[in-house]
């Protein structure tokens, strides 16, 4: 059944606000995907905070030039594009590329990142990065290096002498 115009307004409404909103974009393709693939990767973006809509070409033309990224053309996707947006900049296009792994027929067009348009390499290497947790996790644990390493270095002064007084008691 076709779309009203008023249908097709709020479609590109809320497209535009997610664009606007969201840190990272990440734009793909859905031919030749079940209804159910499309259910999995919707519901794994979900469990990251991150959201996702399809869109026909013509849409998402009209809502990339209302939220100012008219330099991003649409005639090089597919009919039909999925739009991922996410408040991480990263978080989309690795969620999006661990799904493409398991199914073959979906592909990438670009993405933006930071108010740019980035090209289906750029996409690819953003998804190789690690979250921001993980980079966090690795901070803290440089941090700390240094930390624990001069506490070990005074616990072996301790167990040298436990040592020392052992081999004396015998």
């Amino acid at each position: 059944m076709a779309k009203t115009k008023q249908q097709k307004q709020e479609i590109v409404k809320n497209l535009t606000d997610r664009l606007t909103k969201a840190k990272g974009v990440v734009f793909s393709s859905y031919i030749g995907l079940k209804v159910s693939e499309l259910e999995e990767l919707r519901k794994s973006l979900r469990t990251k905070q991150a959201e996702m809509t399809v869109a026909k070409k013509t849409l998402l033309a009209k809502s990339l030039k209302d939220s100012g990224f008219s330099d991003i053309k649409v005639e090089n996707m597919e009919s039909g594009v999925i739009v991922a947006t996410g408040t991480d900049e990263v978080q989309p296009a690795k969620l999006v590329n661990a799904f493409a792994k398991t199914h073959d027929k979906m592909k990438f067009y670009g993405g933006i990142m930071e108010g740019k348009y980035i090209d289906i390499d750029q996409v690819k290497f953003l998804a190789g990065l690690p979250s921001k947790e993980e980079l966090l996790a690795k901070l803290v644990g440089s941090i700390n290096a240094p930390v624990s390493g001069f506490v070990n270095v005074l616990a072996g002064n301790l167990r040298g002498l436990v040592t020392v007084l052992k081999a004396i008691k015998k």
